[in-house]
């Protein structure tokens, strides 16, 4: 799924031994990535180091964190050896939206699953052959909640190669791992994410999701509050390209990032293409700021972007979330492209649109307690194209994140008809995906 910081010049008389002193304007400590042209060397580390403190090294991406005086950033910038340097960028993963969903009842099929063409309504109704087996849908978000064992099969997920990432160069510097933090989120953002992907538990009857025998990797890149750093988003994207080409190097591996921020930050732009050229597909949320344009790193090119629609007919009646037949064939007219969902800017690429309009899946604002909510943003969406990535991996496992891209885009169905986020952004249909899949 960051913001923008406006620091106030402040001018202040500072008074030392009864002579008056003129204060300059503050000169505050920020965190900086710097990618590098280069190799990281002990000079280069020497070098860097006049200019603030080294606190985290990234060797495989050829990149460093600082921690600086502002005043320095332009000096940085201007050395030889650093291609990029920026301060440490800010990014949400939370929902725009809440609203506790009540009528929840035991096995049946989603609107947003039957839109998208994976199941049509009532019970044990998938469309498509493919469910995900053999591939792993990495989760870059806020981990999970202590009681995920009661919406998810613990066989759906990777325990031993789930992780936490703390830390960065807008908090404390240095990214660090902390142990089971991954299953102990207070956000649910994650949770809610995963449940899109592999179903979840509703009182102990199965709900659908779009790929139900996908692995998901729990990687924890934010915090408490549903936000963090580049820096340590970099890191959960390295950490899954290194797993793509060790322990899973024969199974297809798949991103979801349902975060983004305001501008693209240069160690995470290289994170995202080492992960690609290692075969890694990504797929991010396009941003929720409407007209203001799209988040990164969902606009960056590489990745898959995803846009947020909902059900016109939605709240019709207290069942349509899980009612409601949405029409075969396609139907433009029954949907709509969310206020809130990011619209491409120049420069920035949006390819797919996916339900993220009052999804339902389980999130709880008390620690413990189960409870499920819709939930209404990109966020939402990006997961579903996470699944049907996974579905498109399971046929063919040596798919690449072009092949992705262009069979996602291929076979959307057209939004002509509705408010657009731009040409070629239709609606995601798993079936047409998966029969341009070889």
């Amino acid at each position: 799924m960051k913001k923008l910081f406006v620091y106030l010049i402040v001018v202040a008389l500072v008074f030392t031994l009864a002579v008056p002193v003129l204060a300059g304007p503050p000169d505050p400590s920020i965190g900086v990535n710097v990618l590098l042209n280069t190799e990281l060397t002990d000079d280069i580390l020497s070098e860097l180091g006049s200019h603030g403190r080294v606190i985290d090294m990234l060797v495989e991406l050829n990149a460093v964190t600082m921690k600086i005086k502002s005043s320095k950033l332009q000096g940085i910038k201007n050395l030889p050896f650093v291609d990029t340097a920026n301060p440490d960028a800010e990014r949400k993963g939370s929902p725009i939206d809440t609203v506790a969903a009540s009528s929840m009842i035991e096995g049946r099929s989603t609107w947003n699953l039957d839109a998208i063409n994976i199941t049509e309504v009532g019970m044990n109704n998938r469309t498509v052959e493919y469910d995900g087996t053999g591939v792993y849908v990495a989760v870059l978000d806020t981990g999970l909640v202590d009681s995920w064992r009661q919406y998810f099969p613990e066989e759906r997920i990777a325990e031993e190669y789930a992780i936490s990432f703390g830390g960065g160069g807008g908090e404390a510097g240095t990214v660090s791992t902390q142990p089971n933090k991954w299953e102990h989120d207070q956000n649910s953002h994650g949770t809610h994410v995963t449940s899109s992907i592999i179903g979840y538990s509703l009182g102990g009857a199965p709900v659908n999701g779009v790929a139900p025998n996908a692995t998901i990797i729990p990687v924890k890149v934010l915090n408490q509050n549903g936000s963090g750093w580049s820096s340590v988003v970099a890191r959960g994207i390295m950490y899954v390209t290194e797993l793509k080409k060790g322990p899973l190097a024969d199974y297809p591996v798949v991103i979801n990032m349902s975060l983004g921020g305001s501008a693209l930050d240069a160690i995470e732009k290289a994170a995202i293409d080492k992960a690609v050229e290692a075969g890694v597909i990504i797929v991010a949320s396009a941003g929720n700021e409407g007209e203001l344009g799209m988040g990164y790193p969902g606009a960056y090119e590489p990745v898959i972007s995803v846009a947020a629609a909902g059900l016109v007919k939605e709240f019709d009646t207290g069942t349509w979330w899980y009612l409601m037949d949405v029409s075969d064939p396609f139907d433009e007219g029954e949907f709509y492209i969310a206020d809130f969902s990011s619209r491409e800017l120049d420069g920035q690429y949006l390819d797919v649109t996916a339900p993220g309009s009052y999804v339902v899946g389980p999130y709880q604002v008390n620690s413990g307690q189960i409870s499920y909510y819709y939930l209404s943003g990109t966020s939402m969406a990006s997961p579903h194209v996470a699944g049907v990535v996974a579905l498109m991996a399971q046929k063919d496992p040596g798919l690449t994140a072009a092949e992705a891209e262009s069979y996602l885009e291929s076979s959307a169905n057209d939004l002509t008809g509705v408010e657009r986020t731009k040409d070629g952004a239709g609606l995601v249909d798993a079936a047409g995906a998966l029969s341009l899949t070889p």
